[in-house]
């Protein structure tokens, strides 16, 4: 019937009115034919949208730069008013969280960025995508902090890179008021896949980026070590510390040695922050991190770097990398680097690389140390060639020249004459025993060390000069050969401020002075007959003298008494 009617004219040649069903029918369908187009104009615009927000978070290889087109990009995509991005790091907290919709102002009166509780900790657990109508009421909820925005509907995704999730994408208070819908869910995840894609190819650009600056480092140290612009072991080490510093973005660079007694660490080079107190003092190396470091050779990130620093380490309380400065043996050392807490952890690549890096540190180290001792070995057989000469020749000819001068006395009886020849041989014998300290000077600073049994008398001499006796000196055992360098400076000194007590202060008439090397142990005694004390008035040379034998390791014993005399013990470890 319908088909007659809509095919039947009037007279007129006009269809006819058409009955009421068949008009609504067709209007539903024009209606749902808009609809649908609407549907279709709108998924096409969100499509576009996803297509835009990929293409733009994949213009950039910078993490950073990514990270936060990521979460601009899903907030414009899904309609949301916040938004923001967390990267799990180590112990499955937040290391890193980018918020967008947050000003500074209000960021800063929040405080501290979440670490991951609450609803962000459970999307960390369990990293599947989650909806909620209203965010404070899910029991997991853990509450906002002062001067948080209201934040009520939520969407959280997680994003995964590989087949490990980085980190997690929250959105929340949909425009308008409303909730999130499954579109938006599958909008965000589809962006959350195509970001783990972006992220990936900008932590292989950081990546490759980063131990480009390690190699530049480490060929820059390598050249400038073997320049001739150094000043000296001391400022190379502080080049290599600020190189180290530039690289990692580090706060803090230590760069530590053995020391002479081969008991440990100190620091020889301290860049950055407040640390200069640290520079010259010992180190606690007994971590066993440390001293995995020291065996292995390879790097590693420790979190309480109170363990090498003390509380020197207090204004950096951020994680440490420790790397070590060539292979084991008694010359490794360490180079430590410490970041402040927000600036969160050391990528594997830097801790990858800081030992490379090391190992052409140490290199570098090694070829300046050996072309600066071919020099002063050239300079050395230079000085002993012009002492050999000033021996043999100069001096030679002025002790010829003086005995000819002697002869002359029995060609002459005047008195004036006499004079001059022997002034003439007085200023010949005084310029040949100039001449033999010139000597001895050039052939100590060719390498010949004096011993230092023979600096031990000197000391000696030299403060008992203003009594009228001397004092009586032992010596037994390997006193020159089984004390390092560094330990006879302190002996001394401590030997000096006991004499010079014992000669000022105690009124002796005998003083007894021994040095020995027994069974490992170096021991000064330094005994008078004088007046002896109770209580001191002066304390300031005993505690020089006590502090001397702590650093050592060792003791200091005073035994004293009034009209008693003084007995001194100075004891130490050499072996």
């Amino acid at each position: 019937m319908d088909a007659e009617i809509l095919g039947s004219h009037d007279e007129r040649g006009q269809l006819p009115a058409l009955p009421f069903t068949a008009g609504t029918r067709i209007e539903d369908l024009l209606r749902e034919f808009v609809s649908r187009a609407d549907e279709l104009l709108h998924t096409q615009e969100r499509m576009q949208g996803l297509l835009e927000a990929v293409m733009s978070i994949a213009e950039d290889l910078s993490l950073e730069a990514v990270l936060d087109r990521v979460v601009r990009s899903a907030c414009r995509l899904v309609g949301a008013q916040y938004g923001a991005l967390g990267v799990i790091g180590d112990g499955g907290t937040l290391s890193h969280f980018i918020t967008v919709g947050i000003d500074e102002d209000v960021a800063a009166k929040i405080g501290d960025l979440p670490t991951g509780h609450g609803v962000l900790g459970l999307l960390i657990r369990e990293p599947r995508p989650i909806r909620m109508h209203d965010l404070s009421q899910h029991p997991a909820a853990y509450g906002f902090p002062a001067n948080h925005p209201s934040m009520v509907s939520f969407l959280g995704v997680p994003v995964r890179v590989r087949d490990a999730v980085f980190g997690n994408l929250y959105l929340t208070e949909k425009d308008g008021g409303g909730d999130f819908t499954a579109e938006d869910e599958e909008l965000a995840i589809a962006l959350a896949a195509a970001a783990g894609v972006a992220i990936e190819n900008a932590r292989l650009f950081e990546d490759a980026r980063r131990r480009q600056l390690w190699r530049e480092a480490s060929m820059d140290i390598s050249g400038r070590m073997m320049g001739t612009g150094q000043d000296g072991p001391a400022s190379g080490l502080d080049l290599i510390a600020e190189r180290a510093l530039q690289v990692t973005d580090a706060a803090v660079a230590v760069i530590a040695f053995p020391d002479d007694l081969g008991r440990g660490m100190y620091c020889a080079a301290a860049v950055g922050l407040e640390v200069a107190e640290v520079k010259g003092q010992p180190l606690q190396v007994d971590s066993p991190a440390v001293a995995e470091v020291l065996h292995s050779g390879e790097s590693t990130t420790i979190w309480d770097i109170t363990e090498v620093l003390g509380q020197a380490a207090d204004p950096v309380p951020g994680p440490a990398l420790v790397a070590a400065l060539g292979p084991s043996g008694p010359n490794q050392g360490l180079l430590i680097l410490l970041r402040q807490q927000a600036a969160g952890g050391f990528s594997p690549t830097d801790v990858e690389m800081s030992a490379v890096f090391g190992s052409h540190v140490a290199l570098a180290l090694e070829l300046a140390r050996a072309r600066r001792m071919r020099e002063e070995l050239a300079v050395f057989r230079d000085r002993d060639r012009i002492a050999r000469d000033l021996h043999d020749v100069v001096i030679q000819r002025l002790f010829a020249a003086g005995l000819s001068m002697q002869s002359l006395r029995r060609f002459t009886a005047e008195p004036t004459a006499l004079d001059r020849i022997s002034a003439v041989t007085s200023e010949l014998d005084e310029t040949i025993r100039e001449l033999r300290a010139t000597i001895y000077s050039l052939r100590s600073a060719a390498g010949e060390r004096e011993l230092l049994s023979s600096r031990i008398l000197r000391t000696i001499q030299d403060g008992a000069k203003s009594i009228p006796y001397s004092p009586r000196l032992r010596l037994s055992g390997a006193v020159d050969s089984a004390v390092p360098p560094a330990v006879g400076e302190h002996l001394l000194a401590v030997l000096s401020e006991g004499l010079s007590n014992a000669v000022h202060h105690a009124a002796a008439s005998s003083i007894e002075i021994s040095v020995s090397t027994v069974a490992g142990q170096l021991e000064l005694r330094v005994d008078d007959d004088g007046r002896g004390f109770s209580n001191p008035t002066q304390r300031s040379g005993l505690e020089n003298m006590a502090h001397r034998a702590q650093l050592l390791g060792g003791t200091l014993e005073i035994d004293s008494a009034p009209q008693a005399g003084t007995r001194l013990r100075w004891s130490v470890p050499v072996g």
